[in-house]
């Protein structure tokens, strides 16, 4: 079986998108085409992904709905590539945000860790996931072991494996996080080979 080409999926967000736009409009697929030129049929099967979208379609349907043409196909924004941080709450206590932000097989994410008492409650989950302690003390429990990491310490560690983290001392800990929900493994090179 042949792979999809790396633009289909792109093309396949067209079609809800343009069924999106046409709802919030509030036009008719009658009014859109006596707008565009473009014949209702054509319409009702752009929108239902049964025809391809072209230039020559979009670029009437961009002017009617004055958006760009961006908007139409969901290009990437290009230019500034930071990503803006929101922060969220755990449930469990503390805060954390998210790095990356496209899905993908590995995500990154800065965690404040509260100080959440000396009885561990172990969980398990898919996955895999890299900690890097920034700034305070981390106590990690895996299975049977019982740990403190403190800054520049690092830990990774399948997650169906019971465990658990919390503060060591008792002040917030600073831990960036590389999960894999897949069971990646994270390479990590402290300095260059020779």
């Amino acid at each position: 079986m042949d792979n999809p080409p790396p633009y289909q999926a792109v093309l396949d967000e067209v079609a809800p998108r343009l069924r999106r736009l046409r709802a919030k409009s509030g036009l008719t697929l009658a009014a859109l085409s006596e707008t565009t030129g473009i014949s209702k049929s054509t319409l009702s099967r752009l929108e239902s992904g049964q025809r391809r979208p072209s230039l020559e379609l979009l670029l009437p349907l961009a002017g009617a709905y004055h958006v760009p043409l961006d908007d139409l196909v969901g290009a990437p924004e290009v230019g500034d590539p930071r990503v803006r941080l929101k922060p969220h709450a755990l449930p469990n206590g503390g805060t954390f945000v998210p790095l990356t932000r496209t899905p993908g097989p590995l995500q990154a994410y800065k965690m404040i860790i509260p100080d959440r008492g000396t009885e561990p409650e172990l969980r398990t989950h898919e996955g895999y996931e890299w900690l890097y302690v920034l700034d305070g003390r981390l106590r990690l429990v895996i299975a049977d072991h019982d740990l403190v990491l403190g800054p520049g310490e690092v830990a990774e560690f399948d997650t169906r494996q019971p465990h658990w983290f919390s503060s060591a001392d008792g002040r917030p800990v600073e831990v960036l996080s590389l999960f894999g929900r897949q069971g990646e493994r994270m390479h990590v090179r402290a300095k260059p080979r020779a």
